[in-house]
């Protein structure tokens, strides 16, 4: 049988910058293949290769074992390519069923609309796939999960044969993960072939057949996860396995011609990045200081916190877990004064405080660096000097003049100190990769040198080498004596990271953690299946 897919030797250049070299994939029927590399390592310029968005200069495309010249982004949909965006590409202002008749029915003249049958159509494809949503719906009132899977309904409609889904889970509660999971293992054991992106590690090794790794530009490895010749297959368990321990590497044994005797974590990293990572969690170089932070009994009714109590010490990494919903995000939200507390107390360095706005909460030495950097973090279309001092621009900027100079060196230390790629203070923020734009909305906030850091998804969406060199910033800023609160979904990040680790459930902390307690435990006390032994 013809591959579904199939790239060989592909090039593709702009103007002196040649993004692929020489690049070769295939993709078989019923094949989830995962495609692998760091930022820049040339996945996105492949991805619109295979969907018609960009010609390449060399090398040849086969579809169905067909040569394909010329491939338009029409043509793809027409030979069965369907490509699910981290960002979903519908109309806001239409309603769900409307957006799925634009992707699968035809136009014609004088045509009429038979709103039940669209509607009846709609219905059974997000039925099909589990989704629990109003074909009636107007897209803007969905959230960003549930227009992620309106697109995954379009893409089964039309009857893709090759599905590509763009770092999919990134921003999907858990129980939506699993939902999508399965929707991959349907279409797997249906004969469609898979390119699954994602920086996430072990989705790789609990859903791909193969992957391949792209490392500036160039193939540099294909590697078989559940072994050759392998045909459609029924996956046994329902849901990931369990998190994988920091430190030990999630294998999976590997038979055939691309395949090494067992397939790690420590094996795609370094295809990825070229180098061994030998620690992407560096360890605790100090003891703890004297506590920063006290919260007792904290609450706010309108978020759903209640009765926080927790100590965060100079120095310290406490790490915030729990499943979506926990309470985290909401918990940071109340310390930075977005949803102020109204029970119980806040201290800093032992003197009660009231944080009634994010500027009582810089004041006090608080900084926050939320989970959407690209929402809250970092203003794309301005320059990275203006985004690294725009919460000190008072200061910086009294009365009406612009020390422009003082900006500039502002800009050059955070560049130097945080090691961001960039050519220069003066380029747009947009202008970045995601782990470096994740650099300078942390330097907005050190810039004004706090004293408590809390930290929100701080590695989400970044590849493994980027998320290495974000971690021993982290490491290096609780080194220096900066408490710090880290809210991660990723659970090895939070076990590797954090000195103690508490756990939220319903608004609350059910749980604290000394030093590095197993993954099962954290995961237990998160599902309220059992409660961890508090830490004083």
């Amino acid at each position: 049988m013809a591959a579904l897919l199939s790239l060989t030797h592909v090039t593709k250049s702009f103007g002196a910058v040649r993004a692929l070299k020489g690049v070769s994939f295939s993709l078989e029927p019923g094949e989830v293949h995962a495609l692998l590399g760091e930022n820049g390592a040339g996945k996105s310029t492949l991805i619109k290769v295979i969907t018609g968005a960009h010609q390449p200069d060399g090398g040849q495309l086969e579809i169905g074992g067909e040569p394909v010249a010329h491939l338009t982004p029409a043509k793809a949909r027409a030979l069965g390519i369907a490509c699910i965006y981290q960002q979903p590409a519908l109309f806001p202002d239409l309603s769900v069923a409307e957006n799925i008749a634009l992707r699968l029915e035809k136009s014609a003249p004088a045509h009429r609309v038979r709103w039940a049958q669209r509607h009846a159509r709609a219905r059974e494809l997000l039925q099909r796939i589990g989704a629990e949503i109003d074909p009636a719906a107007e897209v803007r009132a969905l959230s960003m999960p549930e227009q992620q899977l309106v697109e995954i309904a379009c893409a089964l409609g039309a009857g893709a044969r090759i599905v590509i889904m763009d770092e999919p889970t990134a921003s999907l509660t858990q129980k939506e993960q699993h939902l999508l999971f399965a929707v991959v293992r349907e279409l797997r054991a249906s004969g469609t072939g898979v390119i699954y992106i994602s920086h996430r590690l072990e989705e790789i090794f609990a859903l791909a057949d193969r992957v391949t790794v792209l490392r500036d530009g160039a193939s540099v490895g294909t590697r078989s996860v559940r072994g050759a010749g392998f045909q459609p297959v029924e996956v046994q368990r329902a849901s990931l396995p369990a998190e994988p321990s920091p430190g030990r590497d999630t294998r999976r044994t590997t038979t055939g011609k691309d395949a090494c005797a067992t397939l790690t974590d420590a094996e795609l990293i370094r295809l990825m990045v070229g180098r061994e990572i030998s620690s992407i969690y560096p360890p605790a170089e100090s003891a703890p200081g004297e506590t920063v932070l006290s919260l007792k009994d904290l609450g706010c009714h309108a978020t759903g916190i209640h009765d926080i109590t927790l100590d965060v010490r100079a120095g310290e990494i406490v790490g915030l877990a729990g499943l979506v919903g926990a309470g985290r995000t909401e918990l940071a939200r109340v310390l930075f004064g977005l949803t102020p507390a109204d029970a119980g107390s806040i201290s800093l360095r032992g003197q009660p405080v009231r944080i009634s706005s994010p500027q009582s909460a810089v004041a006090h030495g608080l900084a926050y660096v939320p989970e959407d950097r690209r929402r809250h973090g970092v203003i794309l279309e301005m320059p990275i000097a203006a985004n690294m001092t725009m919460a000190i621009h008072r200061t910086l900027f009294p009365g009406a003049w612009l020390r422009l100079g003082a900006e500039r060196k502002i800009a050059l230390d955070f560049i130097r100190d945080l090691a961001i790629k960039t050519a220069g203070p003066d380029a747009p923020g947009g202008s970045l990769s995601g782990g470096n734009q994740q650099k300078v909305a942390l330097a907005r906030w050190l810039a004004t040198k706090p004293r408590v850091l809390i930290l929100d998804e701080p590695t989400q969406g970044v590849d493994v080498g980027a998320k290495a060199e974000i971690h021993k910033i982290i490491r290096a800023l609780a080194r220096d004596g900066l408490a710090v609160l880290m809210i991660s979904s990723d659970l090895p990040e939070i076990l590797g990271m954090s000195d103690r680790i508490a756990v939220l459930r319903g608004g609350t902390i059910v749980s604290i953690f000394e030093g590095k307690p197993d993954a099962h435990d954290v995961m237990a006390a998160a599902l309220g299946q059992a409660a961890g032994k508090a830490a004083p």
